[in-house]
């Protein structure tokens, strides 16, 4: 497993180990004395291509995500929802498919969201802390001011994505609110 540190504080890219023969392979997907973090929550994800999901974040307890795809290829974007950071209200994004290996850690504070480019796609996310509806918040994952780059012009989106707030929206309530 070797990690890369991106200009995100807190963000990893990943980069696993693994192990083909002629059976198929076995691959590392996560070491948490390599990244110093506990999952004791996991869920998985089936998506359709084109389906874009998120921009999700959990103000309440926000979690630390591992995101590692099991099946298929999805364009994978974190934007950096802590209002104290450098690159508040910027994203990275990232391909990531069941073929290259990679995982990638999202630190709490951050909004998760990707799209799914492949027919089938499985996304594992391994996450810091238990999920907690009552503090799950979307921004729209089609918010200009965000200027994230979606590689599929057609987008598949749940009606919460689709009636997310604005990150003006969000950048509003933060300011109110002290618990975020």
């Amino acid at each position: 497993m070797k990690t890369l540190n991106k200009k995100f504080k807190g963000l990893i890219l990943i980069k696993n180990k693994s192990f083909q023969d002629n059976r198929g392979y076995f691959r590392e997907m996560v070491r948490e004395n390599k990244i110093n973090k506990r999952f004791p929550f996991q869920v998985m994800s089936f998506s359709k291509k084109n389906v874009v999901r998120g921009i999700h974040i959990q103000t309440n307890k926000s979690q630390g995500k591992l995101i590692t795809v099991i099946k298929g290829k999805i364009f994978d974007v974190a934007v950096d929802l802590r209002s104290k950071s450098k690159t508040f209200g910027k994203y990275f994004s990232c391909k990531l498919s069941s073929e290259d290996a990679n995982s990638i850690y999202i630190p709490p504070g951050f909004g998760h969201g990707f799209q799914a480019l492949s027919n089938e796609n499985y996304v594992v996310y391994s996450c810091t802390h238990y999920r907690d509806k009552f503090s799950e918040k979307s921004v729209n994952p089609n918010d200009v001011s965000l200027k994230i780059k979606w590689p599929l012009k057609k987008k598949i989106l749940s009606e919460k994505d689709k009636n997310a707030m604005s990150f003006e929206e969000y950048k509003e309530i933060l300011k109110k609110s002290k618990n975020w």
